[in-house]
C-alpha cells in the first residue's frame, strides 16, 4: 500500500479531517485612548510573528476599565490575560501576589533603558510587576496664536492664578472658544488626577502625617473654589462629563485656549490629521501656585499579567513586544517618530524625536522633576502625587471625585462638597483602621 493510500485510509477515507493546531487566545483589556487603539492596530504584526497566538481585545473607557479589572483580579476571575493598569494597581496588586513578576526579560528588551522613576513606580521591593507602555507627566497646552492676538505671553511655568487671568481674557463663548478646558468627569483617575495636582500646587495634601484628611483646610478650600470658579466662568459647557478624551477632542477642534492634562496628548494635538490647531499649539510646564511640588503628576499605562491567566508565556511575549524598542521603531516607521509612545525609555529621546516632537523637552523635564515619594509642600505618610498608594484610595478618590463634580455642576457649593469629602474620607479611614 503506497503512502497516499495509507493517508486516505487514516484520514479522508474514514470521513475524518486533519486537525489544525488551534491558536492560543490572549484576552487583552485596555483603555480607549489613541495610543492603545494604535497598539491594537499594529498588533497584527505580532500575530504574524506568532501565528500560534490570537489576540482578543476588550477596549473600555478609563473608569469602566478600572472597575472591571479590579473586580476580576480581586475575585481571581481569570477573564483577562493582559491588563492595562497604572502605577497604583501595579504597586498594590503586585504586593498582594495578584500579578506575575516581569522577570527574565530578553536581553534585547533593554530594561535598563527604561527611566528609573517609571521602573520604580511599577515595582514592589525591587520586583517589576508591569511593563510600561507609556509614561506621562501633566503639562500645559496653549494656543500661541490666541495669546499673540491678545498680547499675552505664557511663562515657562505659569501659576494657576495666571492661567485664570489668561482664561478670562481668551474666553469667547459666543465664538465657541473657551478660556480653559480641564477634566470634570468624576473618578479618582479622571477629575481627581487634575484637581489633586491643582490642590498640591495650592499647598494641600490628601492626608496629614496622622492619616487625617484636610479637605476643610484653607488650602483645599482655595484650590476647589479656584477650580469651580474658573471652570464656571471660562470653561466649556457640560465640563462635568469631560475626561481626557473629551478635552482632547475639544482642544483639537479649536475650542480651548488652554488645557492642562497628560503630556501623552502631545502627539495628538500636533497631528494634522486629527488636530485643527497642530501648527499653533504651545507647550509648557504644569502650573504651580504657592509651590511647584506635586504640581505635575506621574503616571504610566503599563501591561501586566494576572496570576489567574492560563496563558502566561504568551501574555509575556505580547507584553514584552508591545513595550519594546522594536515596537517603538514600528510606530515610528508606520505613523511617524512623533507618535512613539513617550516617557518610558531614554532611547526615545533622540535628536530626531526631539526635533519631530515639540512637546518632548517639556515632557522629559517634567518626568525628571516629579517625585512620588516627596509629593507635597508639607510632609505626608503616603507615596503618590495625584493618588495615594493605599488600597482604600480607589473608593475614597472616586467618592471625592463625585462630590467635586457635583460642585462643578452647581448641585452643591464647594464648601459643602469639601465638608462631605472630609466626612466620608474620615469614615472610610477609620473603618480601615488608620493610622496603622
Amino acid at each position: 500500500m503506497n503512502d497516499s493510500i495509507k493517508a486516505c485510509v487514516a484520514v479522508a477515507c474514514l470521513g475524518l479531517t486533519p486537525l489544525a493546531q488551534a491558536a492560543e487566545t490572549l484576552t487583552i483589556a485596555t483603555v480607549n485612548n489613541s495610543d492603545m487603539i494604535r497598539m491594537q492596530r499594529l498588533s497584527k504584526v505580532f500575530e504574524q510573528q506568532h501565528p500560534d497566538i490570537a489576540l482578543k481585545w476588550v477596549v473600555l473607557e478609563e473608569n469602566v476599565l478600572r472597575q472591571r479589572l479590579t473586580t476580576d483580579i480581586a475575585t481571581q476571575g481569570g477573564q483577562f490575560d493582559v491588563l492595562t493598569i497604572g502605577m497604583y494597581e501595579a504597586a498594590l496588586w503586585g504586593a498582594k501576589g495578584w500579578l506575575e513578576p516581569m522577570q527574565d526579560l530578553p536581553a534585547d528588551y533593554h530594561l535598563d533603558d527604561v527611566f528609573p522613576s517609571v521602573r520604580d513606580g511599577l515595582s514592589v521591593k525591587g520586583t517589576l510587576y508591569a511593563l510600561p507602555f507609556y509614561a506621562e507627566a501633566s503639562i500645559t497646552y496653549y494656543r500661541k496664536d490666541l495669546f499673540q492676538q491678545a498680547g499675552l505671553s505664557m511663562p515657562e511655568q505659569p501659576t494657576w492664578t495666571q492661567l485664570g487671568e489668561f482664561a478670562a481674557k481668551l474666553n469667547k463663548p459666543q465664538d465657541g472658544q473657551y478660556g480653559i478646558c480641564l477634566r470634570g468627569k468624576a473618578g479618582w483617575g479622571e477629575n481627581m488626577a487634575l484637581i489633586g495636582t491643582l490642590a498640591n500646587a495650592f499647598g494641600a495634601r490628601w492626608f496629614n502625617e496622622r492619616w487625617q484628611p484636610e479637605f476643610t483646610g484653607s488650602e483645599w478650600t482655595q484650590a476647589l473654589n479656584f477650580y469651580v470658579d474658573t471652570m464656571k466662568h471660562y470653561g466649556p459647557p457640560g465640563a462635568s462629563s469631560n475626561g481626557f478624551n473629551e478635552n482632547l477632542a475639544l482642544f483639537n477642534s479649536g475650542k480651548c485656549a488652554m488645557w492642562v492634562d497628560a503630556s501623552v496628548a502631545g502627539s495628538f494635538v500636533t497631528d494634522k490629521s486629527q488636530s485643527k490647531v497642530a501648527d499653533v499649539t504651545g507647550f509648557t510646564f504644569a502650573p504651580k501656585q504657592v509651590t511647584d511640588k506635586g504640581a505635575s503628576w506621574l503616571y504610566s499605562w503599563a501591561l501586566a499579567i494576572p496570576t489567574s491567566s492560563k496563558s502566561k508565556d504568551a501574555a509575556k511575549a505580547f507584553s514584552t513586544w508591545a513595550t519594546s524598542q522594536a515596537y517603538a521603531q514600528l510606530v515610528a516607521d508606520k505613523d511617524g517618530v512623533a507618535n512613539v509612545p513617550p516617557g518610558t525609555r531614554a532611547s526615545t529621546y533622540s535628536e530626531a524625536y526631539l526635533q519631530a516632537a515639540p512637546f518632548a523637552k517639556v515632557t522629559l523635564e517634567s518626568l525628571k522633576r516629579v517625585d512620588p515619594n516627596n509629593p507635597t509642600l508639607k510632609p505626608v505618610p503616603y507615596v503618590g502625587i495625584q493618588l495615594v498608594t493605599i488600597p482604600e484610595f480607589q473608593a475614597i478618590g472616586t467618592q471625592v471625585g463625585k462630590l467635586f463634580a457635583a460642585a462643578l455642576t452647581g448641585q452643591m457649593k464647594p464648601e459643602q462638597a469639601l465638608a462631605a469629602a472630609q466626612a466620608s474620607t474620615e469614615r472610610e479611614m477609620k473603618r480601615a483602621g488608620y493610622p496603622k
